[in-house]
């Protein structure tokens, strides 16, 4: 994101009750970038050893609207379910919408992608990077909340490996299995063979399969 070193401040928390349970709402803001990151907590956290934390970049059309292009909103609810029966976790929530290239972007790409581009080519023909994203703001809030060690939900290696150079103890892996239905087969096809996302991918769905579980 930027070579220069990131700080962040809680500007202000709040309760939130939700059907998984009553969680905290942190917003933070930086001195990298004029957005508005924020951690969603559960339970008590602060000197915490192998907490479960979901490092969760904005997806407006999946998160909201509930689309079924990517599987974004279900790993959002997965990650939100399982850090609440766990007992305690966090959630950090960072804006960087469309892998990093903002929403308009993303929309360009979602139409070069009808157009028969997988989200990488996409993203290139548009004049990107294949991901931008940059999890030095995640790190630095993990810190802040007295974080010591966590257990990723995530399935992107990259994710552990740009957290862990930024100082965050990764002890483990915990795996999110998205629902398959036949608009985002090649969406997770291509995160699979094009950005090595740990996922297991039928190699056909049901042209009814377009409920999303997200059941944990």
């Amino acid at each position: 994101m930027n070579t220069k070193e990131v700080s962040v401040s809680q500007a202000v928390s709040a309760r939130i009750p939700t059907g998984w349970g009553e969680f905290q709402l942190c917003l933070y803001k930086n001195n990298i970038d004029d957005k508005e990151h924020l951690a969603f907590i559960f339970g008590q956290i602060e000197g915490a050893e192998n907490l479960l934390v979901r490092v969760h970049s904005e997806c407006f059309t999946g998160d909201v609207l509930g689309s079924n292009r990517c599987d974004c909103g279900e790993q959002l609810e997965n990650a939100l379910c399982k850090i609440a029966n766990h007992g305690s976790g966090v959630l950090i929530y960072l804006r960087q919408e469309g892998r990093g290239i903002g929403l308009l972007e993303k929309l360009r790409a979602y139409n070069l992608q009808d157009q028969g581009l997988d989200t990488v080519e996409a993203n290139l023909a548009l004049g990107h990077q294949a991901d931008l994203r940059d999890y030095s703001i995640a790190a630095v809030i993990l810190e802040n909340l007295g974080v010591r060690s966590i257990q990723l939900l995530t399935n992107n290696p990259t994710k552990i490996e740009d957290l862990t150079k930024h100082g965050i103890e990764v002890n483990q892996r915990v795996g999110i299995e998205p629902t398959v239905n036949m608009e985002n087969l090649e969406y997770l096809r291509t995160k699979v063979d094009r950005m090595d996302h740990l996922l297991s991918i039928p190699t056909e769905v049901s042209e009814k399969s377009t409920h999303r579980d997200a059941g944990c």
